[in-house]
């Protein structure tokens, strides 16, 4: 039996030992942290996980799915706060899609029970990655309890070690490798709005909540609980930022003046809001993903990415699945194997990475602007009519379409939504027939040189 070892055992690398499992390989899973069963986890340093088609893909494929699914909440729309308390539902999709949330410490733990099914996985817990022989796969760890130093070796190392890989920085070490991070100018506080006296949601329960306020926005997820965790997302530095608020009254004056509709809401939970860390919010990109037919990157790893689209837990779990499914294309060749997963993902992940750093601009700035709902008024009438040309959020969020395609789809209807947004009063007659033949007829003239290249 091969014996693979995985590093990090968050969510990527606990569905990559199960698809790993269930390949008849021995799987050693060695995780710096607690194991998340056996501790009481601090708040605050995590925005809820939203998990959708190609998420659930990847985990049914290994017989998952279902279990994370009784820990979800579904979200049909995103239900949009504006500053003087008007509220306007902007829904996902034309047939009631929807995405799903979950508490990342549940989606941890349910992946950590569903593996002790095989006999096949082992977890150690508390074991930091202190150096890598590459050439010889074979790993160097600190056991940080006692500080006793290990060796294991193994026939392949896989890197789920998340966005600062240990693994990873050994690799940057190489000839060629290129490597490059970029962070946010915004970080995030949590807080939460606890469940009514009755165990109940004070706001809709299956939508996200925004509230844009052009250089900052709060972003709120519901909870299992009743509650709603709560994203205030903030420049670190300026007039309205981290560095200026830092006291009680700083960020009550805030919610006064920005956030008045739930200020009675979250009062309680302001009082301790200075004292929460900040999230940091990073873009890795880097290549190549692999070693020779020894290690691989995977997840965060090697594409960490901004939160906003919902797609880094997703993406490290297509992975995952891709990385399975070139396994069974080229058994035992290890090098191809590696070599093509991630000539597969990379290009991929450098698109999804670039639109999640458009789509927080999005959020912030451009979801209550009446110009930007007609659009999506517009982008929803085309895919009535056109199913085949669903709009990038679609695509994205409820297929398994590469991120690639999906941009390719986007720039075309983008022309398409740009020329009928010339049209004056476009609004009212957006349902006329007249509206309908010119969106035809612009779409044929968008296929004739798709079919000709293809």
């Amino acid at each position: 039996m091969e014996h693979a070892i995985i590093v990090g055992a968050g969510l990527v690398g606990s569905l990559l030992s199960l698809y790993l499992a269930r390949a008849d390989f021995k799987v050693s899973i060695f995780e710096r942290n607690s194991d998340p069963r056996q501790v009481n986890l601090q708040a605050g340093k995590s925005i809820n996980i939203t998990l959708c088609e190609r998420g659930f893909q990847a985990l049914d494929a290994v017989g998952v799915g279902n279990l994370v699914r009784e820990l979800c909440i579904p979200l049909y729309g995103r239900i949009i706060h504006s500053k003087d308390g008007q509220c306007t539902y902007q829904p996902y999709g034309n047939n009631q899609e929807a995405i799903y949330t979950i508490g990342r410490e549940d989606l941890s733990r349910v992946l950590l029970d569903f593996s002790q099914k095989y006999k096949n996985i082992d977890f150690y817990f508390q074991q930091k990655c202190i150096g890598i022989d590459l050439q010889t796969a074979t790993l160097e760890l600190q056991e940080l309890n006692k500080g006793i130093i290990t060796q294991v070796q193994g026939q392949r190392i896989f890197a789920a070690d998340g966005a600062y890989s240990a693994i990873r920085q050994k690799m940057q070490r190489l000839k060629r490798f290129n490597y490059s991070q970029e962070y946010l100018e915004q970080g995030y506080r949590e807080i939460i709005i606890p469940a009514s006296t009755e165990g109940s949601w004070l706001l809709e329960k299956n939508a996200i909540h925004i509230w844009p306020r052009d250089n900052f926005m709060l972003i709120g997820f519901p909870n299992l609980d009743g509650s709603f965790s709560l994203s205030l997302h903030l420049p670190y530095v300026g007039k309205i930022s981290h560095e200026s608020i830092k006291t009680y009254e700083n960020i009550q004056n805030l919610f006064e003046t920005y956030f008045s509709d739930i200020l009675p809401l979250v009062k309680s939970s302001l009082k301790d809001y200075c004292t929460k860390p900040i999230g940091d919010m990073i873009t890795v990109k880097c290549f190549p993903w692999t070693y020779q037919d020894k290690a691989a990157l995977i997840g965060d790893a090697c594409h960490a990415i901004f939160p906003y689209y919902g797609q880094g837990a997703n993406a490290g779990f297509e992975d995952c699945q891709i990385l399975i499914k070139c396994m069974e294309k080229h058994p035992g060749d290890w090098q191809t194997i590696f070599q093509t997963y991630e000539k597969l993902r990379k290009q991929n992940m450098d698109v999804i990475a670039h639109l999640c750093s458009e789509h927080f601009r999005i959020l912030r700035k451009l979801v209550g602007d009446p110009k930007f709902l007609l659009r999506n008024k517009i982008e929803r009438k085309i895919q009535k009519m056109y199913p085949e040309r669903s709009s990038l959020y679609h695509n994205i969020t409820f297929t398994c379409m590469p991120y690639a395609e999906a941009l390719r789809i986007e720039q075309k209807n983008r022309f398409v939504i740009d020329k009928i947004m010339e049209i004056d009063d476009i609004e009212e007659k957006l349902d006329s027939p007249e509206i309908e033949l010119l969106i035809s007829k612009l779409v044929r003239n968008l296929k004739a040189p798709m079919l000709a290249r293809a």
